[in-house]
């Protein structure tokens, strides 16, 4: 039982600065980027990101297998840290540099943006799920755990509000100039992210391995006993429908403040008041973990983000944007009492199918983390899309009545739904306090 510093967790803690600014950036900004700045339909731009994302997916479990099984003088999973940092910088100003020889020819565009965002994807890969991997390798204690994860999510909040309230401002500077905006949002968001990768790596020392813990099985044995371990794919699906529902709301949220209270500067307060929120909140459920355990902490996320997204639907539009920003106000409550527990409840699962099994696989698991994850969010972008081109979304002008319940469709019931399935499925989630201590061998 591995006790850590205040150093050592913020040294830990500060990739994810860096890592939910890039999350953030793409997550509110890159589907209204691709149709408002590089001029791609809405369909084509779902399509374009789809194609990222399931690149990314498929990546993700290959880049577990490997961290697993590197041995290195900086460990298993630090390399990746420290060669990886640069590559993502590259990656992120190339997706946020349009290419104007192409922008006449829309299937050479949507290639372009679709292979953008495989370089940007596979970048992130390389540092992301090494990082990831590093949870449980670093201490482990159950409730150190979730200590650790609340200081990675305390500096997650720091980038989250980053990558939402700097985007519309630097763009904002080059006006009318949004492309020129976009590249400098590329340099400067890429190079924080480049940043704090590297002091990860500097901040970090990883508990050396057993060697007998070491992972002896090939790829599709490995991911056959991932895909045993049941209280692993009770979260696994459970945090894809979360990201899922996450997705449709952030996507659209630039386009509901735009076209439905005809205000785009909007965005940017309601994300920092959403994001402000969530950062007050997240040392509050690690408090409420402790006192009611993690699996129900994470369930009164999905509560409060399934009224919000209910009351933006039904009331919204009538009430206007002070009700709108009220509302960021109580969705922040649900967006920070997201990001501790799944993340605190993912080591428990690990470490149950490392006694159960007797090998230590961790990449493994956070690749099957993401891959799945990802599909999900990849089928949200996708239909996002879909939906606004169903719906008749013409960029930069008046929408009709069938656009505009689009926008609303997406900001409301879909995620709403979504997020309660998410209530019903974590339920089933078997290991609690009492149980994980029982199968360590620890003293109630």
């Amino acid at each position: 039982m591995k006790k850590l510093t205040v150093k050592q967790k913020l040294g830990f803690g500060i990739f994810d600065l860096g890592g939910n600014l890039l999350f953030t950036a793409l997550g509110f900004w890159c589907l209204n980027y691709l149709t408002d700045t590089v001029g791609l339909a809405a369909a084509l731009a779902g399509a374009a990101v789809m194609v990222g994302k399931f690149w990314d997916a498929v990546t993700d479990p290959v880049m577990g297998y490997l961290s697993d099984r590197t041995q290195s003088r900086w460990g298993r999973r630090r390399p990746y840290l420290l060669f990886g940092a640069v590559p993502m910088f590259l990656t992120m100003w190339f997706f946020f540099t349009k290419p104007d020889y192409l922008s006449a020819h829309p299937v050479l565009i949507t290639m372009w943006a679709a292979f953008a965002l495989i370089l940007l994807n596979t970048a992130s890969t390389i540092i992301n799920i090494p990082y990831s991997s590093l949870t449980p390798e670093l201490t482990d204690d159950y409730h150190e755990r979730t200590s650790l994860n609340g200081y990675r999510f305390g500096c997650a909040v720091f980038g989250t509000i980053i990558g939402a309230a700097a985007v519309q401002p630097i763009v904002g500077l080059f006006a009318p100039d949004k492309k020129a905006g976009f590249t400098v949002v590329g340099l400067i968001l890429g190079g924080i992210v480049a940043i704090t990768t590297l002091l990860t790596f500097l901040g970090t020392k990883e508990m050396p391995p057993k060697k007998e813990d070491l992972p002896t099985k090939g790829f599709f044995a490995t991911y056959r006993q991932v895909f045993a371990n049941k209280p692993y794919l009770i979260l696994l699906f459970t945090y894809a429908l979360h990201l899922c529902a996450l997705t449709f709301l952030q996507g659209i949220l630039v386009y509901y403040t735009k076209y439905i209270y005809h205000n785009e500067g909007l965005a940017t307060p309601a994300m920092v008041i959403l994001l402000l929120t969530a950062m007050i909140c997240i040392p509050i459920s690690v408090l409420v973990s402790k006192k009611i355990g993690k699996k129900r902490t994470y369930q009164i996320c999905f509560v409060v983000l399934a009224i919000a997204c209910s009351a933006i639907f039904l009331l919204g539009h009538t009430l206007g944007q002070n009700f709108f920003l009220g509302i960021m106000v109580f969705a922040g409550i649900g967006v920070g009492f997201s990001y501790v527990a799944p993340f605190a409840m993912v080591p428990d699962a690990v470490e149950y199918d490392a006694i159960r099994t007797g090998e230590r696989k961790e990449g493994a698991y956070y690749g099957i983390w993401t891959f799945i994850a990802k599909v999900g969010q990849s089928l949200s972008v996708f239909l996002s899309g879909m939906i606004l081109s169903l719906g008749g979304y013409v960029a930069d002008a008046v929408q009709s009545k069938n656009a505009v319940w689009a926008i609303r469709f997406i900001i409301g019931p879909i995620p709403a739904l979504i997020f309660v399935g998410a209530i019903v499925l974590v339920q089933f989630y078997p290991l609690d306090e009492k149980t994980y201590n029982a199968l360590v061998g620890k003293k109630e």
